[in-house]
């Protein structure tokens, strides 16, 4: 007798807690978590005080939103091909979590993960809306909205060119988001200290697209480091690491931030290091990384930096 044909869901992996884990790709939610660090320690600095529960709660929803970003980013580029055709990607800093390339898991698998991951943000977004404000509504859905447009059709904001701003506005939200949380209105100093780390998190896209840009380019995939070249594309990360550390320094001098802000230049050299090798090694990708370890290294100290600042402002009142 013939054996009983498989349904197409039987025939797919089957998946443990560890491999869920593993596709929100969980060592980058690390710096939405020094976001809401940040977020949190400008409220407190301006004497607002400071409430655990609801700093947790806006912490956990950031990450639990930056996994279903992840997750959702893979999907799509399973399905635009990039991350099959990506054989110059620098793992684990660029490349996706190819979880779905290695046959761990389905494209189908996937796409139910980023359900569940929305199906949990929905309700629990209305909760912490009703402890802290309307506010976090309208910060909530326009990070829903661009991490959604990045990736998906028919925005695929990534293969336009306009990836790296929808990320550096969704890292701004998350800043804003974490000190509203705290405040319950909108400020100025959270918005400065935001745009600063923003422009940290662009570089650090620009330099992670450098060795997938062959694979996005042959999928039609145009990011901005294809549009720009190699060459254009590591000038470009040399002027917003430099606008990021400036502009957290005129900030300051413009009386916007505290001084104890300005920790967050102690990721300078870091950032500079990584200008330097990216300049030198643009177009050999698997030399690139050392400088994208001293990026991620540096976008997250320049955030605790500033965070640290901002904490020993609020230790005064």
């Amino acid at each position: 007798m013939k054996p009983a044909p498989q349904s197409p869901r039987s025939a797919e992996p089957r998946l443990t807690p560890l491999t869920w884990w593993r596709m929100t790709r969980p060592a980058f939610l690390l710096l939405t978590v020094v976001a809401c660090l940040l977020g949190t320690a400008t409220a407190s600095a301006c004497g607002c005080g400071l409430d655990v529960p609801l700093a947790l709660g806006a912490t956990g929803l950031a990450v639990v939103a930056h996994a279903m970003g992840n997750v959702l980013n893979d999907l799509h580029d399973a399905r635009n091909g990039a991350d099959a055709a990506n054989t110059q990607g620098v793992f684990p800093f660029t490349g996706g979590a190819r979880l779905i390339q290695s046959g761990e898991v389905s494209e189908r698998q996937t796409g139910e993960l980023v359900k569940a991951l929305l199906v949990f943000l929905v309700p629990a977004g209305l909760l912490l809306a009703v402890k802290a404000g309307p506010g976090v509504l309208l910060l909530g859905v326009a990070g829903l909205l661009l991490a959604w447009a990045y990736s998906a059709p028919p925005f695929k904001l990534m293969s336009r060119g306009l990836g790296e701003l929808t990320v550096a506005l969704a890292w701004f939200l998350v800043v804003v988001g974490a000190d509203y949380v705290q405040r319950q209105q909108f400020f100025i100093i959270p918005a400065s200290a935001a745009a600063s780390l923003a422009l940290m998190v662009a570089a650090l896209l620009v330099i992670n697209g450098v060795p997938d840009a062959k694979a996005d380019a042959e999928v039609g995939k145009r990011t901005l480091v294809v549009r720009l070249g190699i060459g254009g594309a590591a000038a470009l990360y040399g002027f917003l690491v430099v606008l990021a550390h400036g502009w957290l320094a005129a900030s300051v001098w413009l009386l916007i931030p505290p001084k104890p802000a300005l920790w967050g230049l102690v990721s300078l050299p870091l950032s500079l290091v990584a200008w330097f090798i990216l300049m030198r090694r643009a177009h050999e990708p698997q030399q690139l990384k050392p400088a994208l370890a001293l990026t991620v290294a540096a976008t997250l100290l320049h955030g605790l930096g500033m965070a640290w600042g901002f904490a020993q402002m609020a230790r005064l009142h």
